[in-house]
């Protein structure tokens, strides 16, 4: 199977890529006030819902229940979705769901596809297969749209763009759309966008996007959205193609009824979203008159096997978790190395593309808990990343000074008399301790130890 995680060196490397990023004082400056504005959105529409905690739990077991009796809701979608219309496809890698895709077009003799919601694109690399292909692909999404422009990566789930600022996306569009007199406010980019995108949604005949959610019981697709491109893209095309991770199917279509609740709150601080695009195959003179849905494994089943950290499947990629991330806030997305950053993008990658190309993520956490406590499906990322830990403990992969340091923890606490000759010897060191530790001693200061252990305090009571 093929991996697809980004820049894998960067993957393996956190800390790495994460040192170079808090240099970067505008990068951190935009970070931190686009999560303060959707974080502070997101409480007060959160904090108007009497139930939140009832649909929380409302969510996390239809997602249960749906990952229990997989390949039977899977196997229910295909037969409905085909009933309908749809051809359903199956791909157990990036690599064949690419290679469907490219042929579908390629059959039809096009050379152009426009895109919305595309983060399963984003994790196949499926550009880079259609540009091999001679197929031009065209961003939709305002954030997608800016990353495209600048051959960026997403720096973030909801918004992949949130690490530019307004002035930057302002000289991007002026040097690749042709717009010298541009003007500064938000409208006047939303402005050049559209008038850049409405003449690609009139002309080209095929669309692609991802899905939010497939419904077994109706073989239907949910798309949610805000700024209207979505609908674009899935209505005027002649052709449609959808890719979606095989976890993202929910057994009824009543079920949607929690999770359109849930993810708008969550993702950007709504009631509701602007755009919520459902179909259902193809129908006569309305909407594309051909449909395909590609159903991507890329290493999903393998997360399934494993009961400890299943529920990482339930993820509907809201973003809550990056947004009140100490550790994400400080480096943003691109420390990450993977199309999934944050708390979610941690436990995600190394299980989707295997430890040895993400062995620092897992330590990419203070473990404070904070996500899960957001989390609207109740993922307990915190103990995933803990098990994850131990794999990489037991598996030889754990990083090397924490081998050593736990070897020498080991060897201390086997014996009484060692434990207590290495309390006097930390308060001995304390004050030379310092130029060993720069990683901890550069931000902050060692804990001082006290004057009088409990043991020594227990021998003298006695």
């Amino acid at each position: 199977m093929s991996i697809h995680v980004g820049d894998s060196e960067t993957a393996k490397t956190f800390p790495r890529a994460a040192r170079g990023l808090l240099g970067n004082e505008q990068l951190r400056k935009n970070v931190r006030r686009a999560t303060d504005t959707i974080r502070n959105k997101r409480a007060r529409v959160v904090g108007e819902t009497p139930d939140w905690e009832e649909l929380r739990e409302s969510a996390r077991q239809i997602k249960q229940r749906a990952l229990r009796n997989l390949d039977q809701y899977l196997e229910q979608f295909e037969e409905v979705c085909t009933r309908a219309g749809g051809v359903v496809h199956w791909a157990r890698d990036a690599d064949e769901a690419n290679r469907i895709i490219v042929g579908i077009i390629e059959a039809h003799g096009e050379k152009e596809v426009i895109k919305v919601k595309t983060m399963t694109s984003d994790e196949t690399r499926l550009n880079v297969a259609l540009e091999a292909a001679g197929i031009t692909p065209y961003e939709t999404d305002l954030a997608d749209l800016i990353i495209q422009l600048g051959q960026d990566k997403p720096s973030h789930i909801v918004v992949p763009a949130l690490h530019k600022n307004r002035t930057e996306i302002r000289e991007l569009f002026i040097r690749k759309m042709g717009l010298p007199g541009l003007g500064t406010e938000p409208e006047d980019l939303a402005a050049a966008a559209r008038t850049y995108l409405r003449e690609r949604f009139l002309r080209v005949k095929v669309g692609f996007s991802g899905a939010n959610f497939a419904v077994a019981e109706t073989g239907s697709v949910c798309v949610v959205e805000s700024e209207g491109n979505g609908r674009m893209c899935v209505s005027l095309p002649e052709i449609l193609i959808t890719m979606v991770g095989i976890e993202k199917v929910i057994p009824t279509f009543q079920d949607l009824e929690v999770f359109l609740q849930l993810l708008p709150r969550s993702a950007t601080g709504e009631r509701m979203n602007p755009y919520n695009s459902i179909w259902t195959g193809v129908t006569e003179g309305d909407g594309p008159r051909e449909f395909h849905l590609v159903l991507l494994d890329n290493g999903r089943t393998k997360v399934l096997a494993d009961a400890e950290s299943r529920e990482t499947l339930h993820c509907i990629r809201c973003a809550a978790c990056l947004n009140i991330c100490p550790v994400y806030r400080q480096t943003g997305g691109h420390a990450y190395g993977s199309i999934y950053s944050g708390p979610i993008g941690a436990i995600l990658t190394p299980q989707l593309h295997g430890m040895e190309h993400a062995q620092s993520l897992p330590y990419a956490s203070s473990l404070c808990g904070a996500c899960y406590e957001v989390c609207p499906v109740k993922i307990n990322i915190p103990e995933i990343l803990i098990h994850l830990r131990r794999e990489l403990v037991e598996s030889g992969q754990a990083p090397a000074m924490e081998k050593l340091g736990m070897k020498a923890a080991g060897f201390a606490m086997a014996s009484g008399e060692r434990f207590g000759a290495a309390e006097k010897l930390v308060r001995i060191g304390q004050s030379f301790a310092g130029p060993f530790v720069p990683g901890w001693t550069d931000s902050r200061d060692l804990p001082a130890p006290p004057k009088e252990s409990f043991r020594d305090w227990w021998a003298k009571r006695k």
